[in-house]
């Protein structure tokens, strides 16, 4: 007989699942400080710790409750992303099972009802056994699910003792495999309730609305005998429960506008407070649709992690994570892969997010045994699937903000998927089933993918993709296949620098009635908050505590950094799927404002512009925007302020749209969206490079050759200084340190490409240095060892002005066929000194040929350091794009270098080298040198996604060709002495 950890049964002793609610019953929080031991082995810990005498002998220590006791020096957290961390031995796990022993002793209030009181837990990590006072309660697995147990025939007055058994692998582990940190332990609240007789134990609320008539049907199922509903707002008074009311009038519950009636159910013993949501959800046509509107989910998956306490949430950071999606424009969130805190579910329903919400199942393992003994298809475990299945739907079936039940992730398909649907359906009729990786979709109202390219979903947008094997030989699963609207349930794996191409993602989505949109992967980097010897802090992931198999850096794959800190991946998902888009032909006169919510209009919003003249304000305004109704469209005049004479430079309008008024999720004046539109001008812009003096011949100096303010190496040609500045280069550079996209996935890995191609390692040889009459033309060739492949690069320098101008020629030689190039530009080096940067061009923050949508053309300033992103793992980064020009100076003299496009370049500046960057595993292994590395770049290769999907669009990838560009160089001296 299989132990209760290893056996097939979901537990022993639990009371039926049931909603999560909260009463005015007695409610007695059991967080806090518990006695803790840790064991090697089931065998090796002994019950001593049930009954009253406290607990003797080494190994207790406390250990705070909710946690994992992996976060707090007992045994280390373990990451992999499918392989199971113990041998595929279903049901089996291994002898070295971890096994945590708790033990709280907690005092009784004196008033409390004891009888038919329950315990609570919201959560343990993977398998516990509980008991009050020496009595055993009972077992469950099923790790984010709650679990209840009758407590009454064993709570006493006064003091108690519990004690709870947790076993770190289960047969439940199999069912577990969910890509993230393996993390034991009470994690979640524990409760002791009290259940008066007659009380609530049950309640379903169902709150439909008819799109058609605005009416409200509202009905409260209950078993409790005289139970009681009222819902002031809507004049119901003590109506009982069961019985159904029609409201003529009511305003629907959306994630655009979460519209919360406050009622309360009653019986004589307790009071029940509802927040009741009215929406109608409903799949017509191949649409998803709620109310009657069919929705476009712009929608993030999310783990719950925190650097600190893993799984382990608050509802404050809870409430900040749905802060910060609302506040990026983001409207739904798939739980992956596993039921939240309840506690966010909650913070949906008041702010507003249309939520997936996912069961606690992923099997992914199993596709290392080729999905041999997959628990999807084998009916011992039925019991345990179903049941995680009931617990999530039962908990969580009040919610308005969930529309969506999700079977569970990358399970391969079964039988038992058909039981879980079966149940699901005749359970909750009202809210359709997602399950993808069963590619008939038997079980799915959704055909759903994951990491399509963006070639595929418009595709798919026209009902003209490839039916699937699963699905090709059966003509009525075909058409039901076809039928169903489209779900993009995970992409653009958001790991490290990246995700690209979501402005090209949102815009097919958009563009078909069939697509309900999708999730980026995923809402936070899984690391873990360390410290160096020194202090210094980083975020660890899968090896850094030693934990074998891992999954490496694979956790770190978030919009967020592991603190939270939005990275520039977040700002970009922004803009991209922002719910207002304004265009416009100024030549015209005209802007276009198209409304992209799904529900409300746009009279919440305040629209403002301004008119800056090489990114100086010189005019600014409200516009007057009427209320567009959603998805619909208007156009009005665009504002046509008096223009500078003469200007400066450029001219840019743009374009704010703002929130009017205060919301529960962002202040007045939080900006949504904008757009920005080149003024046209009716005068020549003024010239930014200065006119050129009479030519200028080289001349020969001391080991070298000057040219203008320029002293060249005689040698190599290399600048070596230009006027008082010393510096290095510039000269070719065609390496970046590879993104997590650019190293890919398996075979999908252009870093593998590049470095086969020799890419990271090129030298440069000088051909020849001939001074003109007019000119210093330095010839090179750059190529790697081992390869006949090149690059003939041809610098021509002249003096202009009070600098240098450069124009570089670079012609591919030899076989460069299928090959891109991470970047193309020069790199030169300053003194470490020049630290203050200021720029015209796009900003502030980073920006890359396929992530650029969030950059507006700008006057920007930064530090060095402040111009670097601190992704987890060290890797290309700060990239300024369409740069018209930019300054490095030393603060404390103010004197510096110039740089001046013709007519732009990208600019990145750090105090370590690509080669720094790329060897380094985290930040704190990079140690500043005593140069400022100036890139100037051409062109750089697109993001793209393939740490996990497709690379860059075709015209973002990078491919050798004979190029030009030109750059302008000139120092700047001291502002006293500019004057």
């Amino acid at each position: 007989m299989l132990p209760y950890y290893e056996d097939y049964a979901p537990g022993t002793g639990r009371r039926a699942p049931r909603a999560a609610f909260t009463s005015d019953a007695g409610r007695l929080s059991l967080n806090g400080r518990w006695l803790f031991r840790l064991s090697a082995t089931v065998a090796e810990a002994p019950l001593d710790f049930l009954h009253d005498r406290a607990p003797r002998g080494d190994g207790w220590s406390e250990l705070p409750v909710p946690s994992h006791w992996v976060l707090h020096g007992h045994g280390i957290p373990r990451y992999t992303n499918t392989a199971y961390p113990f041998p595929v031995d279903p049901p089996h796990t291994p002898t070295r099972n971890p096994t945590g022993d708790h033990r709280l002793e907690f005092q009784l209030p004196a008033i409390w009802r004891r009888d038919d009181s329950v315990l609570r837990f919201e959560g343990v990590d993977s398998c516990f056994r509980v008991w009050l006072n020496g009595h055993e309660l009972g077992t469950s697995k099923g790790s984010r699910l709650p679990a209840e147990f009758d407590a009454g025939p064993a709570l006493r007055p006064g003091r108690n003792v519990l004690a709870v058994r947790v076993h770190r692998w289960s047969s439940g582990s199999y069912l577990e495999d969910q890509d993230m940190w393996w993390l034991p332990g009470i994690f979640r609240d524990v409760t002791l309730l009290e259940r008066p007789a007659g009380c609530v134990d049950d309640l379903f609320v169902h709150a439909g609305y008819d799109h058609t008539t605005g009416r409200g049907t509202l009905r409260v199922d209950t078993g409790a005998p005289g139970a009681l509903l009222t819902v002031p707002e809507l004049g119901i008074t003590e109506r009982p429960a069961g019985e159904s009311a029609v409201i003529d009038r009511v305003e629907p519950w959306s994630a655009e506008t979460p519209r919360l009636y406050e009622g309360r159910l009653t019986t004589p013993h307790e009071h029940i407070p509802l927040r009741i949501g009215f929406r109608t959800v409903a799949v017509r046509e191949g649409r998803l649709t709620v109310n009657g509107r069919p929705l476009l989910l712009r929608g993030v998956n999310r783990h719950e992690h925190d650097p600190d306490h893993g799984r382990a949430l608050d509802p404050e950071t809870m409430r900040r994570d749905v802060l910060l999606m609302k506040r990026h424009n983001i409207n739904a969130v798939r739980t992956s892969h596993y039921p939240p805190h309840p506690t966010f579910l909650d913070l949906c329903d008041e702010l507003g997010l249309w939520v997936v919400d996912e069961c606690d199942i992923e099997t992914h393992g199993f596709i290392h045994a080729d999905w041999r003994g997959n628990p999807a298809d084998d009916p011992r475990w039925e019991p345990m699937l179903l049941d995680r299945m009931r617990r999530m739907v039962e908990r969580d079936k009040n919610h308005p903000s969930i529309v969506i039940w999700s079977l569970g992730n990358e399970s391969h398909h079964g039988r038992n998927f058909g039981v879980l649907a079966e149940w699901t359906r005749e359970r909750d009729p009202s809210r359709p089933l997602h399950y993808e990786r069963d590619r008939t979709y038997r079980h799915s109202d959704f055909y759903s993918l994951m990491y399509a390219p963006v070639a595929e979903v418009e595709r798919i947008g026209r009902h003209e993709e490839d039916a699937p094997p699963e699905t090709a030989g059966d003509p009525g699963l075909e058409a039901r296949r076809r039928a169903l609207p489209f779900l993009l349930c995970e992409y653009a794996h958001a790991m490290g620098n990246g995700p690209g191409s979501l402005a090209a993602y949102q815009r097919a989505f958009e563009q078909s009635p069939r697509c309900a949109g999708g999730f980026v992967w995923e809402w936070i980097d899984h690391g873990f908050r360390r410290r160096t010897p020194d202090g210094r802090t980083y975020f660890a992931y899968g090896g850094d505590f030693g934990d074998r198999p891992n999954g490496g850096n694979f956790c770190i794959d978030g919009l967020v950094f592991p603190d939270r800190t939005p990275s520039p991946g977040l700002v970009e998902l922004k803009k991209a799927i922002e719910p207002v888009a304004v265009t416009g032909d100024l030549g015209r006169g005209r802007l276009r404002i198209a409304n992209r919510y799904d529900v409300r209009d746009l009279s919440h919003l305040r629209f403002t512009w301004s008119l800056e003249d090489e990114g100086v304000c010189v005019a600014d305004g409200e516009l007057k925007v009427p209320h567009v109704a959603a998805r619909e469209e208007a156009e009005i005049p665009a504002p046509r302020p008096p223009l500078p004479a003469p200007a400066r430079g450029e001219l840019w309008l743009t374009v704010r749209a703002e929130l009017a008024a205060d919301q529960p999720w962002a202040g007045a004046g939080h900006e949504v969206a904008w757009a920005q539109f080149p003024v046209p001008y009716p005068h020549p812009y003024p010239q930014r490079v200065a006119a050129a003096r009479a030519p200028v011949a080289p001349r020969p100096s001391d080991a070298g050759i000057t040219l203008g303010d320029g002293d060249f190496d005689a040698r190599t040609g290399l600048l070596r200084a230009l006027g008082p500045l010393r510096l290095d280069g510039p000269a070719l550079d065609i390496w970046r340190a590879p993104t997590d996209n650019d190293r890919g996935m398996g075979p999908h890995s252009a870093a593998k490409d590049w470095r086969r191609a020799g890419l990271d390692r090129m030298d440069h040889r000088t051909v020849s240095v001939h001074p003109g009459p007019d000119r210093l033309e330095v010839e090179t060739r750059v190529a790697p060892a081992g390869h006949e492949r090149g690059l003939r690069t041809r610098y021509v320098w002249t003096a202009e002005g009070p600098g240098l101008r450069l124009v570089v020629h670079v012609v591919p030689e030899g076989p460069w066929d299928g090959l891109t190039l991470p970047r193309i530009g020069v790199r030169l080096a300053l003194p470490t000194a020049h630290e203050a940067v200021r720029w015209f061009g796009k900003g502030p923050g980073e920006a890359y040929p396929d992530s650029q949508e969030a950059a507006r053309v700008g006057l920007f300033t930064a530090s060095v350091a402040g111009l670097q992103t601190p992704y987890v793992v060290p890797q290309e980064n700060g990239h300024r794009a369409a740069v018209r020009w930019a300054e490095l100076t030393d603060p404390a003299t103010g004197s510096g270098l110039r740089i001046e496009g013709v007519p732009h370049f990208g600019l990145t500046a750090r105090r370590w080298t690509s080669q720094d960057l790329e060897a380094a595993r985290h930040p704190t292994d990079l140690v500043p040198r005593d140069r400022v590395f100036v890139h100037l770049d051409l062109a750089q290769q697109g993001l793209g996604s393939a740490s996990c999907g497709p690379g860059p669009l075709p015209q973002h990838r990078l491919e050798p060709a004979g190029t030009t560009f030109e750059l302008c160089l000139r120092t700047l001296p001291p502002p006293a002495a500019r004057r």
